[in-house]
């Protein structure tokens, strides 16, 4: 399994989507650094050499890319600074809800989690 910025990349798939195991790495990254490095993009990820891993990793380092830990520590602390002020979007996040706008009346599962039900019905 190669390993790029301390990350395990999965052995049998194309190297463009192996690369957005990484954290900070999305599709349009992906395909840049592969670019950049001048890898075929059918190349599978086991099929890599010391070379070529070296180089995707000194390019995501030399464009300063900001990927992995310090990507997490800056979003958790950005949700944080949001919570500490108080402002809209911190109050949501401190109340588990939708932050982006999205309506609240129906659906809205994935942040309020499973359906509450209330009270019993009893048949008579």
């Amino acid at each position: 399994m190669p390993r790029i910025l301390g990350v395990d990349i999965p052995n049998n798939k194309r190297i463009e989507y192996a690369l957005r195991y990484i954290y900070g790495v999305g599709p349009t990254r992906a395909a840049y650094l592969v670019k950049e490095a001048e890898i075929d993009p059918a190349t599978r990820s086991h099929e890599l050499t010391e070379d070529q891993l070296n180089k995707l990793t000194s390019l995501i380092n030399d464009n300063k890319y900001v990927v992995e830990g310090d990507l997490r520590r800056e979003v958790l602390g950005n949700i944080k600074r949001h919570q500490a002020i108080k402002s809209y979007r911190g109050m949501r996040h401190i109340r588990g809800l939708p932050c982006r706008g999205q309506r609240t009346g129906t659906n809205a599962r994935t942040r309020k989690g499973g359906r509450k039900t209330v009270g019993v019905v009893r048949k008579k």
